[in-house]
């Protein structure tokens, strides 16, 4: 029984080599794991453009229903966060702070109007900042 003892107390952590193939393991699983979890990111930010776009596009469609228009080119989308002078029984502001008029990377929707593909275009250029583009850099649209 004593013996059992003293051989506990000499035993009080690990070793180096232990210590060394736990840290091998774990950078193995975080090279592995690591692209996958960027991957996601990328794919939720253009998740999220494309719900803030249909977002945009309902709360241009309540602004058209209360002025009897949508903003027109000069007056852009921040008609919907302040009165714009010429339109008539504004009801806003339809979106509280104009950040939400930022894209996820950090850059303005775009918004045409009158619009190629409708009453209006509103769309992203995506993660590259430009027209086109495949993959994350393609652009989100509301059409």
């Amino acid at each position: 029984m004593l013996a059992s003892r003293d051989k506990r107390k000499k035993q009080k952590g690990f070793t180096l080599i232990e210590l060394l193939v736990v840290l091998i393991i774990l950078g193995g699983i975080a090279a592995i794991v690591t692209p996958q979890v960027f991957k996601y990111l990328d794919g939720s930010k253009v998740d999220t453009a494309q719900l803030q776009i249909d977002r945009l596009s309902g709360v241009l469609d309540l602004y058209r229903l209360d002025t009897g228009r949508y903003p027109n080119a000069q007056e852009g989308l921040s008609a919907l966060v302040t009165a714009p002078g010429e339109a008539k029984n504004w009801n806003g502001p339809y979106i509280k702070k104009e950040n939400a008029l930022i894209d996820p990377w950090g850059q303005a929707y775009q918004y045409k109007v009158p619009g190629e593909h409708g009453d209006y275009d509103l769309y992203s250029f995506g993660a590259d900042g430009r027209e086109g583009g495949e993959d994350t850099d393609s652009d989100i649209v509301s059409w």
